[in-house]
């Protein structure tokens, strides 16, 4: 049933609102996409702080526009679009749609955005190869630990050193 402009306006309205509070989006060409697997996406960006859905690219190119989005032409991409946007971290968005691309073939990378600036469908590709924010603080603070916990082996080393010193000591003057 074809949407009355007042419709569409809500829903462009919705869509610039997302695009302003953003970290980054990530769209993907599909084809031969069923509702269980709509479903299943979404079911997982939820998990992830990553809001999905289809939108049709003349709606999707005017809400890019308004919210001031550069070099993003939805009405370029090729087939129907996916949308994925992620409000928590830069590359959950990507890496969302990377990992359904594995599962399913026609997912292709159209486009992203990061930090209001269109990305290739390359780019979109390596941010999903990069580490997510919880990974990257995970691993400083292990690095940030690693000189802490190798002074306190090596204190405790002399520790247990003095330790066995003095009991062989002991154990010499009791025989």
């Amino acid at each position: 049933m074809a949407k009355s402009k007042i419709q569409k306006k809500e829903i462009v309205d919705k869509v610039v609102e997302k695009f302003k509070t953003m970290k980054s989006a990530a769209f993907t060409s599909i084809s031969g996409f069923t509702m269980a697997q709509a479903d299943e996406i979404r079911k997982a960006g939820k998990e992830k702080g990553v809001e999905v859905f289809i939108t049709k690219k003349s709606l999707l190119a005017i809400a890019a526009k308004e919210a001031g989005l550069e070099g993003v032409d939805p009405k370029s991409f090729n087939g129907s679009i996916l949308t994925a946007i992620s409000f928590d971290d830069e590359v959950s968005a990507a890496k969302l749609l990377k990992e359904y691309s594995k599962k399913n073939e026609s997912f292709v990378f159209a486009a992203g955005v990061l930090e209001g600036k269109g990305l290739s469908a390359e780019e979109v590709t390596q941010l999903a190869s990069l580490p997510s924010k919880q990974e990257l603080l995970s691993k400083m603070v292990g690095s940030l630990n690693a000189p802490v916990s190798g002074f306190v082996r090596v204190l405790a080393g002399n520790i247990r050193g003095l330790v066995t010193v003095l009991d062989a000591v002991a154990k010499q003057k009791s025989v």
